[in-house]
């Protein structure tokens, strides 16, 4: 492959990578945590399921660990993963969205400015040895897995579909992306 398809599959990698965290993947978080009360956001199936706020809590230390200090080399706070899941504090909803909001603006900007050579590059992280590449996979994937529950969770809950997929029920082409 040459250079010049490697710097094009990079970039459409990155480019794509922000596009369902920032355009697809949190626009579903918010609309979820609008549909649920307060007491919804922080219901837990069981002792050993996690609540839609807890999930964003996890997922806003995943990012912040995996990307801005990782990848973008950034100074952030010692992330307390156990802490995560066992917060008692209960913030609103809005506030826990505003946390993780401001955390993928920065982690958006930190791939903007990535380029396609820092892709192969090794870091260590969360005490993995990986490539750049790797380390944003994981954070898009292990993102897509926890908003797959927050989904599942608050269809559960509200009884209701949530729409995501009712552009499908029209005529083709469809203008959405899956």
């Amino acid at each position: 492959m040459d250079a010049t398809v490697s710097a094009k599959l990079a970039a459409a990698f990155l480019a794509f990578s922000r596009e369902k965290l920032s355009a697809q993947y949190l626009p579903r978080l918010e609309d979820c945590v609008v549909r649920l009360t307060p007491e919804q956001l922080w219901w837990r199936g069981g002792s050993t399921c996690n609540s839609v706020g807890h999930l964003l809590l996890h997922l806003n230390g995943n990012v912040r660990q995996w990307i801005l200090e990782g990848v973008g080399g950034l100074t952030v706070e010692p992330r307390r993963r156990a802490e995560e899941f066992t917060a008692r504090q209960q913030e609103s909803g809005d506030v826990v969205l505003r946390r993780l909001t401001a955390t993928l603006r920065e982690a958006d900007v930190v791939l903007q400015h990535l380029s396609p050579e820092v892709l192969l590059n090794e870091r260590q992280i969360q005490g993995h040895d990986v490539s750049v590449l790797e380390a944003v996979f994981h954070v898009v994937e292990h993102f897509s897995t926890h908003v797959g529950q927050v989904i599942f969770i608050t269809k559960l809950l509200r009884g209701e579909d949530l729409g995501y997929y009712a552009y499908l029920d029209a005529p083709e082409p469809h203008t959405h992306k899956p």
